[in-house]
């Protein structure tokens, strides 16, 4: 969707738009499949503060002109940059989300209030991207399930504790629930709605 050049002040999106998009889908795709798993994504993606490079790059791969994105009132001023790299509509509610972006992990009022899908239709459901300070893979909580081969770690700091316990009633309603994506600078992990999170 986007290209090398764009109006002053709106921040860069991929410099090779088609490539640049292939190699991150297979990324977060991968991340997806395999939660726990840390990639990096985002190149010479510069998007305006406080959006970061991973964050866009999701934007970037995933929305469209059929996408409604919601914004938190931290990252309301990178509208003009995702209208412009993603050609997606920014709505007010996110109950009329696709997909959500938190500009502050350890901030996330409205989380509860995106789509989970219906029972005929569980891919109906949003995908909300989070921003934390820091992913390891080393302590931090435990996950299981599919794409994990006995167990996985993923250790995030900036993230608010309430999340967690969202995270596990999240997990209850599968096939239904949201899926998130934990973005720190240029490097993302998945938690989708299938995988199970226990303490360390």
């Amino acid at each position: 969707m986007s290209g090398p050049l764009s109006p002053p002040g709106l921040g860069a999106g991929f410099a090779d738009p088609v490539g640049d998009a292939q190699r991150s889908f297979r990324r977060i795709m991968d991340a997806m499949a395999r939660p726990g798993t840390v990639v990096e994504v985002g190149g010479a993606v510069m998007p305006p503060a406080p959006l970061m490079p991973a964050t866009a790059a999701v934007l970037l791969t995933l929305a469209d002109l059929d996408t409604p994105l919601w914004l938190d009132p931290i990252s309301a001023d990178a509208a003009g940059y995702v209208a412009f790299h993603c050609g997606c509509t920014v709505v007010p509610a996110p109950e009329q989300a696709v997909f959500g972006v938190f500009a502050d992990g350890r901030r996330l009022d409205g989380l509860g209030r995106f789509a989970v899908g219906e029972a005929d239709y569980p891919d109906r459901a949003a995908t909300v991207v989070i921003q934390v300070a820091g992913l390891g893979t080393t302590g931090g909580r435990r996950l299981s399930g599919p794409g994990i081969d006995g167990e996985a770690r993923l250790a995030v700091d900036g993230l608010d504790d309430g999340f967690w316990a969202f995270q596990a009633g999240n997990r209850l309603l599968f096939p239904l629930g949201i899926d998130v994506v934990l973005a720190c600078g240029h490097r993302l992990a998945a938690l989708p709605r299938s995988v199970t999170v226990r303490e360390a």
